[in-house]
C-alpha cells in the first residue's frame, strides 16, 4: 500500500499543472501529485526491507548493538526496535505516524506502515505512506548460547551437608523453585553430598566463602581470567533431630552431642503429671497452651518383656495422656 499527496494551506480552488495540464489543488510547486512523484521520491534512502534478530530460546529481540529485549508482537518496544533499524533514513524526513500491519505470527515477517513528510520543490510539503517489511532471523543470544553449551561458567557454588539423608536438599529445592533462584544458573549438578550451581557471572554467585583459580593470563595486555568457586556448608541438623548442650558446653560452644532421626525410639506414656505453676501465656500452633509435666514412659519393644521405666520432663503436658505413644531419644544416645 503506497500513496502520495501534496499538502497546501490554500482553499478549494483548482489550477492547471505546469507539467501535464491536469486540474489540481494549488500548491507552491504548481504541479499535480503524479508529476511531483515523478520528480521527487521522499522515501529515497529509507530501506523497504530489513531484518530483526530473534532468540528462540529466551524469546528476545536484539536491539543493536548488543542488548536483547523481551517484546510482544505489535508492542511499543518492538516498534521502537524496528524504527531504530531505520534511524539513518528517517533522520532526513519527518515521521508523522507508525504502526504495524497484521501478518501471520508464524510467517517470520513483521510489517510496519510509516507516514512521513518532507519539504520539496518551492517549499511544497509532500506526505507519503509506505510499508517496510522486516524479516525475523533466528539468532541465539550469548546467554542462551552459554546455557546450551553447559560447559561455560565463571562461578561455581558448592552446597554441601554431611548427613545420611537428603531432606534438607528436598526442602532447598522447593525454596529455589518458589523464589525462582535458579533463573541465572547455567547448570545444576547433583553431587554425592550436595549440589553444585554453575553461573555465568561472579555477581550471581556472591555472599559465600570463595576461592579463585587462574585460567589464563595475557602478559601483553596484563589481563587475567579467573574462575570462582563459592562454598556453602549446611549444618548437619535437621527437623526431628536433637542437639544437647550442657551449660558449660553451651557457653564455650564445644563438644556438641547430636542425635539423628534414625535414633528415635517409640515409647508408651505410662503416667503423666503436670508440674504446678507452669503454663506459658503464648499459644502454640495447635492453639493450646504449652504445659510442663513429669512423664513416666516405657519402650514399646520392652512391653511384656521388661518392666523398665524412664522418667522425663516434657513441655507437652497439654497433649500427652496415659496410653499415648510418642517418639523420643534414649539417654544412651545422648
Amino acid at each position: 500500500m503506497e500513496y502520495i499527496e501534496a499538502v497546501s494551506s490554500s482553499g478549494a480552488q483548482t489550477s492547471l499543472c505546469c507539467q501535464c495540464g491536469v486540474l489540481t489543488t494549488p500548491n507552491p510547486s504548481n504541479m499535480c501529485v503524479g508529476c511531483l512523484r515523478s520528480q521527487v521520491d521522499i522515501t529515497e534512502g529509507i530501506p523497504k526491507q530489513s531484518n530483526l534478530c530473534f532468540c528462540k530460546a529466551c524469546e528476545r529481540y536484539l536491539q543493536p548493538p548488543s542488548q536483547w529485549i523481551t517484546c510482544a508482537l505489535e508492542s511499543r518496544e518492538l516498534l521502537a526496535i524496528c524504527l531504530k533499524k531505520l534511524k539513518q533514513g528517517l533522520s532526513k524526513v519527518r515521521l508523522v505516524d507508525a504502526g504495524f500491519v497484521w501478518t501471520e505470527p508464524h510467517s517470520k515477517r513483521i510489517k510496519v506502515k510509516l507516514t512521513i513528510q518532507k519539504e520539496v520543490l518551492n517549499s511544497t510539503i509532500l506526505q507519503q505512506v509506505f510499508v517496510v517489511e522486516f524479516v525475523v532471523q533466528n539468532q541465539m543470544c550469548e546467554v542462551c548460547h552459554r546455557q546450551a553449551a553447559q560447559d561455560y561458567w565463571n562461578a561455581l557454588v558448592q552446597v554441601r551437608q554431611k548427613t545420611s539423608h537428603k531432606k534438607t536438599f528436598f526442602y532447598l529445592e522447593q525454596l529455589i523453585l518458589k523464589h525462582n533462584a535458579h533463573h541465572n544458573t547455567v547448570k545444576v549438578k547433583q553431587e554425592s553430598d550436595g549440589v553444585d550451581f554453575y553461573y555465568a557471572s561472579r555477581a550471581d554467585a556472591r555472599k559465600c566463602k570463595t576461592s579463585e583459580k587462574l585460567i589464563s593470563h595475557d602478559i601483553h595486555s596484563n589481563t587475567y581470567n579467573y574462575k570462582y568457586t563459592f562454598s556453602v556448608e549446611i549444618v548437619p541438623v535437621c527437623r526431628e533431630e536433637i542437639v544437647c548442650l550442657p551449660l558449660k558446653v553451651a557457653r564455650s560452644l564445644g563438644n556438641v552431642s547430636l542425635c539423628t532421626y534414625k535414633q528415635l525410639t517409640e515409647f508408651m506414656v505410662l503416667q503423666i503429671e503436670p508440674v504446678d505453676g507452669f503454663a506459658q501465656t503464648t499459644r502454640s500452633s495447635t492453639t493450646n497452651l504449652s504445659r510442663r509435666a513429669d512423664a513416666w514412659v516405657a519402650r514399646m519393644q520392652d512391653l511384656g518383656v521388661s518392666d523398665t521405666q524412664y522418667h522425663c520432663r516434657t513441655h507437652l503436658g497439654h497433649l500427652l495422656k496415659t496410653g499415648d505413644t510418642a517418639l523420643g531419644y534414649e539417654k544412651a544416645f545422648i
